[in-house]
């Protein structure tokens, strides 16, 4: 199947010089008096793959967040393609407000997040019938050929139950991609399921990476973001300690905080 049918997505080469699409400015996240995120700066580039990895605790999944609105920063900007994004659905002129963000910055969590009462395809249906007020024959068209992509077309009529946590998962990603998003954030997609079920979900990943797809990722498969990611970020107590090529992070930095995190993932 052709992916670009179902998720509007561009070839990276297309891409090289289409500038930022989503970026983070001074970017703070507190709780109380925990400060979790620490005022970052990051920007991800139409047609990147930018992997995000750090100790647990470290921030990276409040920042991932932060990045659809799913956490209201405490401190700081985020623009998505120049416009900046406000903490109320409806934006004033010039801005965009999180709804329609969440629109175009689609995000797959950790704990599938299925809605149970409803079959597989109504799960990947239910967004842009729902939100986007698109035609059904439509988005069930889209709906199967996403299915077909992630290897499930066989089980569009099975509810989440009856699936096996990499199955969720992969449903978990089609259903974000039927909303057509410009981006896609994954936030330790895999650290949720049986290692054998690991392989299943990555090479889904991977195939979204070949398409174009414009991804940021939380993950700790190392290895997996090695091959995958043009950059990585490497985050410590809410600072991105680290940043830049895959190969010059994860093969080549210096840093002893860095080595001494990564060492934990050598065999």
């Amino acid at each position: 199947m052709d992916l670009s049918v179902a998720t509007n997505v561009r070839s990276k080469a297309a891409d090289a010089n289409a500038g930022v699409i989503l970026e983070a400015t001074g970017l703070r996240k507190s709780y109380g008096k925990l400060e979790v995120i620490k005022g970052v700066d990051l920007s991800l580039n139409a047609g990147e793959v930018l992997a995000i990895i750090g100790p647990s605790g470290s921030g990276k999944s409040t920042l991932i967040r932060c990045l659809n609105m799913m956490e209201t920063p405490t401190a700081g900007v985020i623009r998505y393609k120049g416009r900046q994004v406000e903490s109320r659905f409806a934006s004033r002129s010039g801005r965009i407000g999180c709804g329609e963000l969440r629109r175009h910055v689609g995000m797959v969590f950790q704990h599938f997040n299925l809605f149970p009462h409803k079959t597989v395809i109504q799960n990947i249906c239910e967004g842009p019938l729902a939100v986007l007020k698109e035609p059904r024959e439509a988005v069930e068209a889209r709906a199967m050929d996403l299915l077909a992509k992630v290897g499930l077309l066989e089980k569009r009529d099975v509810y989440p139950n009856h699936l096996s946590g990499g199955q969720k998962q992969r449903v978990a990603i089609a259903r974000a991609l039927a909303m057509r998003p410009d981006v896609l954030l994954l936030d330790e997609v895999t650290s949720a399921l049986d290692p054998e079920l690991v392989g299943e979900v990555l090479e889904v990943i991977r195939a979204l990476v070949q398409d174009g797809m414009t991804m940021a990722i939380v993950t700790h498969e190392i290895s997996f973001a090695a091959d995958i990611a043009d950059r990585v970020a490497f985050i410590d107590e809410g600072v991105i300690a680290e940043l830049g090529s895959a190969d010059d992070v994860i093969h080549k930095s210096g840093s002893a905080r860095l080595q001494a995190f990564l060492s934990r993932f050598h065999s």
